[in-house]
C-alpha cells in the first residue's frame, strides 16, 4: 500500500513567513481525510506540500515513498491531483471537453484511453450537457465540477479537494458525496479542506485539525467535535446537528443525523 507522509515538515515562504511548523502526518491509500481549522491555520499550504506545489523548508514529504524534493511538481501531480478552491485559478481552455482532456493529451495518451477517461469523469461529475460550452459561460458551482472532472481524468491515487462544497447546493453536495464513495471503492484517497462541518460529519471518519500552523488533533469526527478544547483552539464550530443536540440536552456526543434520528425514535 502507498501513502503520503509528512515527516517533521516546516514550510517558510521566501520572505521568511512560516506557514507550517513540524507537521507529522500519514495518509494511507484509500483513506478519506478532512482537514479543518480557521483561515490562516496552514491547511492549504500543507496540502500543497503533498502535491509538490510547495517544497518543505525542513523535513520531508514522501508520496508512495518518493521524496517530493527529488521530483518536479509535474511529476508529483501524476500521483496527487489537486482541485483548487477557486476553479478560475485552474481552468483555461475554451470549452469544457478540452479542459477535461488537456492533461491527457499532454501525457500523450492514445485517443481511445482519452475518450474512456473523459467519459468516466463526465459521468461522475454530471458534465455531459456542458462539454461544448465555454467554462466561463456556466455557473460557478458547475465550473467547480469541471475542475474536479479534469483532475479525475488523470486518475491519480490521491485527490485533494479544496473547499469543494463552497457555492454548492444540496444536489451538488450529494454528487460530491457519491463521487467520494466511488473513489473509496476504487482504493483512492480523498483529502479535503473544508469549513463545512456537516459535510465532514456526513462523509469523513478521520478529521485532521490545524491551528497556529500546526496539527493539533487527528482523530474521528466524534473525537474532534466532542472536544471543546480542540474546537476552541482551532476556532471551528460543531456541526449544526451537534449544536442542536447540545442545546436540547441530548449531550455533547451527538453529531450525526443518524444518531439524532435513532435517539428520537426511542421517544
Amino acid at each position: 500500500m502507498g501513502a503520503i507522509e509528512l515527516k517533521n515538515v516546516t514550510f517558510a515562504y521566501p520572505n521568511g513567513f512560516v506557514a507550517n511548523e513540524n507537521l507529522n502526518l500519514l495518509i494511507e491509500s484509500g483513506e478519506r481525510v478532512a482537514i479543518v481549522g480557521q483561515n490562516g491555520a496552514g491547511k492549504t499550504t500543507a496540502v500543497k506540500l503533498m502535491n509538490g506545489l510547495n517544497k518543505p523548508t525542513k523535513g520531508d514529504v514522501l508520496v508512495n515513498g518518493i521524496n517530493t524534493k527529488d521530483k518536479t511538481t509535474a511529476q508529483i501531480s501524476a500521483f496527487v491531483g489537486y482541485v483548487f478552491q477557486n476553479p478560475d485559478d485552474q481552468i483555461f481552455n475554451s470549452n469544457v471537453k478540452k479542459e477535461i482532456e488537456y492533461m491527457l493529451r499532454y501525457l500523450k495518451l492514445d485517443q481511445k484511453e482519452i475518450d474512456r477517461r473523459v467519459s468516466r469523469a463526465v459521468e461522475l461529475t454530471g458534465m455531459s450537457d456542458y462539454l461544448e460550452m465555454n467554462p466561463y459561460d456556466v455557473p460557478y458551482s458547475t465550473r467547480k465540477f469541471i475542475s474536479i472532472a479534469a483532475i479525475l481524468a488523470i486518475e491519480t491515487p490521491y485527490i485533494i479537494l479544496d473547499e469543494p462544497t463552497a457555492g454548492q447546493d444540496m444536489q451538488g453536495i450529494k454528487v460530491l458525496s457519491t463521487l467520494m464513495d466511488v473513489l473509496k471503492d476504487e482504493g483512492k484517497s480523498v483529502i479535503t479542506i473544508t469549513h463545512d462541518m456537516e459535510f465532514v460529519t456526513d462523509n469523513f471518519t478521520r478529521v485532521v485539525t490545524m491551528a497556529d500552523k500546526q496539527i493539533i488533533a487527528d482523530g474521528s469526527a466524534t473525537d474532534i467535535f466532542s472536544n471543546q478544547n480542540i474546537i476552541k483552539q482551532a476556532k471551528i464550530k460543531k456541526p449544526q446537528i451537534g449544536e442542536l443536540a447540545s442545546e436540547v440536552g441530548f449531550g455533547e456526543n451527538i453529531l450525526f443525523r443518524k444518531e439524532i434520528v435513532e435517539l428520537l425514535s426511542k421517544y
